[in-house]
């Protein structure tokens, strides 16, 4: 058990997915016992300086915690690719690393099982979606498919495009939208798009 001393201290970080050594100091915890915790299993160090509770409830419709723990722990990230497309079931490939876009100007972070996309016009779709009280910033659909042009080989691309014309879950394509962020990264899709709706 986690000595009684910090219980409170850690009861409150862990409402957190994650949080940093100097929120832990914050809270009361010096950083000899975060390793003490980390060496008994209680706590995960998730990079440098970045830890979460283990055992964490995330208790939602988001089933994947590891890519939310990674996207959080990554300052200006956002969720990209195919993890989008994943989340969007956009695509039928299996997520083996955890895409995250970050500005261009940036310094890649370097995460296990993190792929670090290095982007520009990085605000450009992006939107958040909430899990219980954490936000996670995810590119929207229309970037999603785009990007995938820009990134992906053209199958995955191509897959993400039809998956993403047909409506289904209420949802309607929006192809103002979609050629809109085309033409401001500079991608033809419009032939593709001509293809799929003939």
């Amino acid at each position: 058990m986690i000595r009684s001393i910090y219980s409170e201290a850690l009861k409150e970080l862990s409402k957190k997915a994650i949080f940093s050594s100097a929120e832990g100091r914050e809270a009361g915890i010096p950083s000899r016992m975060l390793a003490y915790f980390c060496a008994k299993g209680q706590l995960e160090r998730i990079s440098k300086g970045i830890y979460k509770i283990n055992n964490l409830d995330f208790n939602s419709e988001f089933e994947w915690e590891d890519l939310a723990i990674t996207a959080l722990s990554i300052p200006r990230g956002v969720i990209c690719l195919i993890s989008a497309l994943c989340y969007y079931d956009l695509t039928d490939e299996i997520m083996r690393e955890f895409w995250i876009a970050i500005p261009h100007a940036t310094t890649s972070p370097i995460r296990a099982n993190a792929h670090i996309v290095r982007m520009r016009n990085i605000s450009l779709g992006q939107t958040t979606i909430k899990i219980r009280s954490l936000k996670l910033k995810i590119f929207d659909r229309e970037r999603t498919v785009v990007d995938s042009f820009r990134y992906l080989d053209k199958e995955t691309a191509l897959k993400a495009l039809q998956g993403y014309l047909k409506t289904c879950k209420n949802r309607k394509p929006d192809l103002d939208k979609l050629l809109r962020y085309a033409k401001k990264l500079r991608v033809n899709i419009t032939p593709y798009i001509s293809a799929f709706t003939l």
